[in-house]
């Protein structure tokens, strides 16, 4: 079944709110650049509240990669987020640098998309886990609410399962699900109803709506 992540987590209502509702995946953002960043502090606490079988995501942009191994290492999440322009070696690199420390973690890779996927191409990042295609914007670095040409991914056969993000809603899910049988679907902004904070009826509904498409 699709797997579903709630992104851009400020308080643990919300989180546990995603949980409730069917989130597989709950994220939060320690880059300061977005609106929806908290601090490694709150995110610590939020996730010792939340159930063990929820996968935590971090995401991260660009950031010094002991400051990451650090953060990972403090928080306990399960899952890097990479939402910069992170190179194939950074990837191969914090891997080994956690599991030295202890840590195995998946590794989410995202890349931008406008009128193409942009960046350096995918399959030549071997260590991450998961890709995630989210809507290129000069000025944001996610949370747009803006979608892309999604006949851009359409029949494109890609070497790891990935996530689909970029304006996606409780109207729209279901279709993106149907069109592109993505692994997963990310959503921040659409199930807000202010920035940073959910609305239970959204998350409910989006998550009922990937799941049964």
């Amino acid at each position: 079944m699709i797997q579903v992540k709630i992104c851009g987590l400020t308080n643990l209502e919300d989180a546990l709110e995603a949980c409730a509702a069917g989130a597989d995946l709950v994220g939060f953002l320690f880059a300061e650049a977005s609106p929806r960043h908290i601090s490694p502090e709150k995110i610590k606490a939020i996730i010792e509240e939340l159930p063990a079988g929820v996968m935590k995501v971090g995401l991260f942009r660009d950031n010094d990669i002991n400051d990451t191994a650090d953060k990972v290492i403090f928080t306990g999440i399960d899952c890097l987020q990479l939402h910069g322009g992170e190179s194939p070696a950074y990837c191969r690199e914090i891997k080994k640098i956690l599991a030295d420390r202890g840590r195995a973690v998946w590794i989410i890779k995202t890349f931008r998309v406008g009128d193409k996927i942009m960046g350096v191409a995918p399959s030549t990042y071997g260590d991450a886990d998961y890709y995630l295609f989210d809507t290129y914007h000069p000025k944001m670095m996610g949370g747009t609410g803006i979608k892309f040409d999604w006949g851009i991914l359409k029949g494109v056969k890609f070497d790891k399962p990935f996530f689909l993000a970029g304006g996606l809603d409780a109207q729209n899910v279901a279709e993106a699900v149907r069109i592109l049988r993505p692994y997963g679907v990310d959503v921040a902004s659409g199930v807000e109803a202010s920035v940073g904070k959910k609305s239970n009826e959204k998350l409910k509904e989006f998550v009922r709506n990937a799941k049964n498409a």
